[in-house]
């Protein structure tokens, strides 16, 4: 057995569903997505220190990558099992 290709367990699990590939797509959309928030709602004015504007960001950001993740790991497992034998 090599390091590189695990045969079982859940570094299988991982390898198998994509969920690297997955994590990168989702949390890229979501910084994408975030800074367009901030760039439409905030930048053209606020009344509030932008320091809490930024710790909401931080926030969208990780919660939105994070259930993007999962939505397209979701995804990856649906196309596993329907391609299985």
């Amino acid at each position: 057995m090599s390091e590189s290709e695990p045969e079982s367990g859940a570094a299988a699990l991982v390898a198998a569903l994509n969920v690297p590939r997955n994590a990168k797509y989702g949390f890229s959309l979501s910084a994408v997505l975030t800074a367009g928030l901030v760039a439409l709602f905030v930048l053209p004015g606020t009344a509030r220190p932008t320091y809490l504007y930024g710790a909401l960001a931080f926030v969208l950001l990780v919660s939105l990558g994070g259930l993007l993740t999962a939505l397209f790991t979701v995804v990856s497992a649906v196309r596993l099992a329907r391609s299985a034998p």
